[in-house]
C-alpha cells in the first residue's frame, strides 16, 4: 500500500458516495488507475464495505450501554456458546471480548432506560453461563468517529 492508496482511503472513509472520476482528480490520478486501485483494495479486504451511516437518535434509540459481562466459566465451549448467544440481538452493537475482571463487553443500543432494563432482565440474564453483568449508560458521547488514521 502506498501513499496514493492511502489517500483514496481517507477520501473514502469520509465519504464513500464520491465518485472514481472525483476521487481521481482529489488524488492527482487518472481514473482508470484510480478504479485499479479502489477494487484492489476491496480485493485485499483493506475495504470491507460502504455503509450508510445513521443518526440514531433521529430513529430513537436514545440510549448507549456497555455492558461488562463475567462468565461462570471460561471454557472455549461456554465462550464460544455466550457469542453465539448474544450476538442473534440487533440491540448489540458490538462484543468485545476483554483480558482482566470481565470477559465481554457489550455495546447495546435502546430506545430508552426501560428498553435497556427489558433487555438486560430478558436477554443478558438469561444467557448461557452469565456469572455477573455491569451496566455504564453514556451520559454524552464526547468523540466518535468511524476513520482509522493512515499515515
Amino acid at each position: 500500500m502506498d501513499a496514493k492508496d492511502r489517500m483514496i482511503l481517507s477520501i473514502l472513509q469520509q465519504d464513500s458516495t464520491l465518485s472514481v472520476k472525483e476521487i481521481s482528480e482529489r488524488i492527482g490520478l487518472t481514473f482508470t488507475p484510480t478504479y485499479e486501485r479502489i477494487k484492489q483494495l476491496e480485493k485485499q479486504k483493506v475495504i470491507e464495505k460502504y455503509v450508510a451511516l445513521l443518526n440514531r437518535e433521529k430513529l430513537g434509540l436514545n440510549i448507549i450501554v456497555y455492558c461488562n459481562i463475567r462468565l461462570k466459566e471460561q471454557s472455549k465451549k461456554a465462550l464460544e456458546a455466550f457469542e453465539e448467544h448474544i450476538e442473534k440481538f440487533d440491540e448489540v452493537q458490538e462484543i468485545t471480548s476483554l483480558s482482566g475482571e470481565y470477559d465481554y463487553m457489550l455495546k447495546i443500543i435502546a430506545k430508552d432506560i426501560n428498553s435497556y432494563n427489558d433487555f438486560a432482565v430478558n436477554v443478558i440474564s438469561n444467557s448461557p453461563n452469565i456469572g455477573l453483568y455491569h451496566s455504564s449508560i453514556v451520559l454524552h458521547e464526547v468523540k466518535k468517529t468511524t476513520t482509522f488514521k493512515l499515515d
